[in-house]
């Protein structure tokens, strides 16, 4: 049977947002977000990063230093109780001149490509998934594959959240942070 996963965009949602982060060192995980992913888990529910990371296709990391600071964050996730299942990326850029980076892609948010490759390699229920992030892309995405898009306040959630009010694109609840988003989900009823 096929599990359903709460998505979850990375900078701006469990991390503070600072542009295109190379090192480990720039990483700032929200406190909440822990308590958050480990409630994911309890639930029944697959814990799965997407990010667009376009910073390796203008050539401000590596694939290898993107590594690096996934394995930190699971591991900082894991020492908690708070397992992430996977990490999911996007490192192209449109305009990109390095080999392989550039034009257009199905990957990128908030094209359906993410999670598609996740559904297919994790097993999971698309239709009874939710989508949490920050900005437009992350709600145009959860719609995309079918999930429930949930808006967070924190990194550009402020931002996104004027421009998605009263409009078709709405996500299907705003909350003030990851946690408060989960809280969300868990409440609406069944689970997996």
């Amino acid at each position: 049977m096929k599990t359903p996963a709460v998505f979850l965009d990375r900078d701006g949602t469990i991390n503070e947002d600072v542009g295109y982060p190379s090192r480990i060192e720039e990483i700032r995980i929200y406190p909440h977000a822990y308590e958050a992913v480990r409630k994911i888990k309890e639930a029944g529910f697959r814990a799965v990063v997407v990010t667009n990371q376009s910073g390796i296709g203008r050539g401000y990391l590596t694939e290898e230093d993107l590594a690096a600071i996934h394995a930190y964050i699971a591991g900082a996730f894991e020492a908690r109780g708070a397992r992430i299942d996977a990490f999911y990326y996007c490192p192209h850029y449109e305009l990109s001149s390095l080999a392989g980076y550039g034009g257009a892609c199905e990957c990128r948010k908030p094209e359906p490509g993410l999670g598609l490759r996740a559904a297919a390699d994790l097993g999971l229920d698309l239709a009874r998934s939710y989508m949490v992030g920050d900005k437009i892309e992350d709600i145009a995405f959860g719609r995309a594959i079918g999930a429930v898009p949930v808006l967070v306040r924190t990194g550009y959630g402020p931002a996104s959240e004027l421009r998605l009010r009263g409009t078709a694109d709405a996500p299907a609840a705003v909350a003030d942070d990851l946690l408060a988003a989960v809280d969300w989900i868990l409440a609406r009823g069944p689970r997996p």
